[in-house]
């Protein structure tokens, strides 16, 4: 079985709901693991790499929690297939770089997932929709613990747990919401709640994590710290941060609404026109397009139209879901057209804003 076989489709993954999902997309912890006595991935040799994968990967896939699940050695993937499970953030871009050594083990609905031999032995995360990051943690803790039953970590009473970067030493955790803001871009508040976010001591990094543009208004907040203080205390500040920039985006659609409605219904007109219309539509164009009608829908201007097309729309739009959907591989001047058919396809049809009456 191959990876684009065994993955939930676009539509049901986009028509899953969550708690605040107007502004929050999802919620992840991720935990950074290692083998003690066993050479970390980055200076391993490629028969210790392999060695140590065969040792890791049946212990991962024959916990409780992955029953049902699929695992498969990185080197068995196809291209297209990694950089699908990199779109929709079940590995790394780097992790999809490996080959022999590495792999991954998935749960059956992919709110669980492991990557073998990344820059750790075990990265592992849960994933789910909407705002619910005290509930993935429970859920990585749970398998953590498990998972420590049967591996032996290399961990220091002083220091917690050894990882590769000393950025993840401690607690090796990583707790991170993937945030939709587009009314913050739109009033050009956005840098300072950035800045304000990232003086509490996290990060904010884009669509695909550290190094990566904020494409579609989409942001991820995460912590910085990883040593010095429980997961507990991680799990509660960024909880709290969360719901601080929830409430400043909900103020900024309010403040387009009340005060700039015009600016307002234009930009998510122009976006409108552009996927119902265009016959060329680049990737970044329909992400960033795609998001302002996701916020338009949340504003009541759409009728008839709900969300999770969009939420579908956004996933089949980025490169390897989109030659998924043709079925065979695309050049980008090929992907822009098959691209923009998609998009009028669904959108065509759509009836134009409707602007409440003042």
């Amino acid at each position: 079985m191959g990876a684009l076989d065994f993955l939930t489709s676009a539509g049901e993954l986009a028509s899953q709901e969550g708690p605040e999902d107007h502004v929050v997309l999802s919620s992840r912890v991720r935990l950074a693991r290692n083998l003690s006595g066993v050479t970390f991935p980055g200076r391993a040799k490629k028969a210790n790499r392999v060695e140590t994968c065969n040792l890791i990967m049946p212990t991962v896939a024959a916990a409780s929690a992955m029953r049902g699940g699929y695992s498969t050695a990185m080197s068995d993937l196809k291209a297209l297939d990694k950089q699908l499970l990199v779109e929709r953030h079940l590995i790394s871009r780097e992790h999809a770089a490996k080959s022999a050594g590495s792999a991954l083990v998935l749960n059956k609905d992919e709110t669980l997932s492991v990557m073998v031999n990344e820059e750790d032995h075990l990265r592992m995360q849960a994933l789910l929709p909407g705002m619910q990051i005290k509930q993935v943690w429970q859920k990585i803790d749970r398998f953590d613990t498990s998972l420590e039953k049967k591996l032996e970590y290399a961990f220091d009473t002083n220091l917690g747990y050894l990882t590769a970067c000393p950025t993840n030493l401690g607690t090796g955790i990583r707790v991170s919401a993937m945030l939709h803001l587009p009314g913050l871009v739109l009033i050009d508040q956005v840098n300072q709640i950035v800045q304000a976010v990232t003086k509490l001591g996290h990060a904010v990094r884009g669509l695909y994590g550290e190094g990566t543009e904020a494409l579609g208004h989409i942001f991820q907040v995460s912590n910085q710290m990883t040593l010095g203080e429980s997961e507990a205390d991680i799990i509660e500040r960024i909880h709290k941060v969360v719901l601080q920039v929830i409430e400043h985006e909900v103020n900024a659609r309010q403040t387009l609404m009340q005060g700039r409605p015009n600016e307002l219904y234009n930009h998510i007109g122009r976006a409108y026109g552009v996927l119902a219309h265009a016959h060329i539509v680049s990737s970044k164009e329909s992400m960033n397009q795609l998001s302002l009608m996701r916020l338009g829908v949340k504003l009541g201007l759409f009728e008839k139209l709900d969300t999770s097309v969009l939420d579908e729309l956004f996933l089949l739009s980025q490169p390897a879901h989109l030659q998924q959907f043709v079925g065979k591989k695309l050049t980008v001047e090929e992907r822009d057209t098959h691209r923009s058919d998609l998009l009028r396809g669904h959108l065509s049809k759509v009836k134009g804003l409707k602007i409440p009456i003042s």
